[in-house]
């Protein structure tokens, strides 16, 4: 069995939380896609933890964790991910890497800065983590795969073709300090040491765990509104988001995802720039902002404020349909117990025509919202374990939200912790 977990949005929708939990049932959890540009905040016994590369998996000793050939591998941020596990108590992870999986080099870093700093007001909100430069050296057919680490002569070769091209940009574009292929030889040399005991063929290693009945897990980075197809672009990410990238980036047949959890939060929040139609600002964004999440919406890996917002539903049922949703789990619930009442956006009004379509970047800027507004339950909801014995106007909130997105919510987390989730039966 292989299921796929995916967010429906801008990403921070509490998908980590959810794979950690599902990796109980789990054999082998997967990074397919993104880089160290975002991150999965987890609560377990351990403690609190931000993954940013490592598979939410890594907190079980019977899971293999595998870093998949979609994925931007930032080794020395990986390694030292792990390391930090490791300092912390938790037992000893099982990784494998993919020989084809492609290396965030030094200079992706640097041309991330030094690209947003010239666009300065005009720039995407970056991470700086090297994704975009990464992702376009990828396709570019420029890319170092970890394969080439144990390829000494083949690597110096295409590293002198490379920094040609970096060097005129950096020389004439950026005006910075040029680079030298020795350094970035003994920088790789580095690198081949932290990921030998780990690299492996992992569509192979897939191929036979299918045969076996293994359950394979499938966990995205980002959010349906990030992906460079289907959402705000350009202000997106440079690897698809979608569940449906799933089977390349990790290397198996796609009709092997039987399970599409769409991971969809009870209000809305982001970081970095884009169209944001139930944006909220000044007291009302601060005030959700600080009650969100485990301690505050800041991002995982940036520690910027998120922007803020109520549930969008044009967004998310958008989100849910490319995602191909065959479930939804709704998290951070509890949040909301302070509200008398809860604002919901059910369309968009775009030049005066009301619709529940999302639309492309162009007339989504220009979109403002429709609200509804529904009655709050003003108690604290956490602890309870049964859907039944939530308060009757917070099932009607997560009934409300469900029908407008069209797709069951068979999920609901009602606080921070692996156990803080209630499961729902669907008539």
């Amino acid at each position: 069995m292989v299921k796929a977990v995916v967010g429906a949005n801008w990403g921070d929708e509490g998908k980590g939380k959810i794979t950690d939990m599902l990796s109980a049932q789990a054999d082998i959890v997967i990074r397919f896609q993104g880089g160290a540009n975002a991150g999965h905040t987890i609560v377990n016994n351990y403690g609190k933890f931000a993954l940013h590369t490592l598979p939410s998996g890594v907190f079980y000793d019977h899971t293999m964790s595998i870093i998949g050939n979609g994925v931007a591998l930032d080794i020395p941020g990986f390694f030292k991910e792990y390391g930090e596990l490791l300092s912390r108590g938790v037992p000893a992870p099982k990784i494998m890497i993919s020989d084809r999986a492609q290396i965030v080099m030094p200079y992706h870093r640097l041309f991330d800065q030094y690209e947003e700093e010239r666009l300065a007001g005009a720039s995407f909100g970056s991470t700086k983590s090297g994704i975009a430069p990464f992702y376009s050296d990828k396709y570019a057919k420029v890319g170092i795969q970890v394969s080439e680490l144990f390829d000494e002569p083949r690597l110096r070769e295409k590293l002198e073709r490379v920094i040609v091209t970096k060097n005129i940009l950096l020389e004439h574009l950026y005006h910075k300090p040029l680079l030298a292929v020795d350094e970035l030889m003994e920088t790789l040399k580095e690198y081949r040491e932290m990921a030998a005991p780990y690299v492996g063929d992992v569509s192979a290693y897939l191929d036979e765990a299918v045969r076996a009945g293994k359950n394979i897990l499938l966990e995205g980075q980002l959010g349906s509104l990030k992906d460079p197809d289907h959402g705000i672009y350009p202000m997106v990410t440079s690897s698809s988001t979608l569940a449906g990238f799933g089977a390349v980036g990790a290397g198996l047949p796609p009709y092997l995802i039987k399970d599409v959890i769409v991971v969809c939060k009870a209000y809305s929040s982001a970081v970095g720039a884009g169209a944001f139609v139930s944006e909220i600002f000044g007291d009302e964004a601060a005030e959700l902002r600080n009650r969100g999440g485990d301690g505050g919406e800041y991002g995982a890996t940036t520690g910027r404020p998120r922007r803020m917002g109520w549930f969008d539903c044009v967004a998310s049922r958008y989100g849910c349909r490319i995602q191909g949703a065959t479930d939804v789990a709704f998290t951070v619930l509890d949040v909301l117990g302070y509200l008398d009442e809860i604002p919901v956006c059910v369309a968009y009004d775009i030049d005066g025509e009301i619709t529940g379509d999302f639309p492309v970047t162009a007339r989504l800027e220009r979109a403002k919202p429709v609200w509804k507004t529904l009655p709050g339950w003003k108690t604290d909801i956490r602890g309870i374990k049964e859907y039944e014995k939530l308060p009757k106007e917070c099932r009607d909130y997560i009934e409300f939200i469900e029908a407008e997105l069209g797709y069951p919510i068979t999920m609901v987390s009602n606080g921070p912790g692996r156990d803080d989730i209630i499961y729902r039966k669907v008539k």
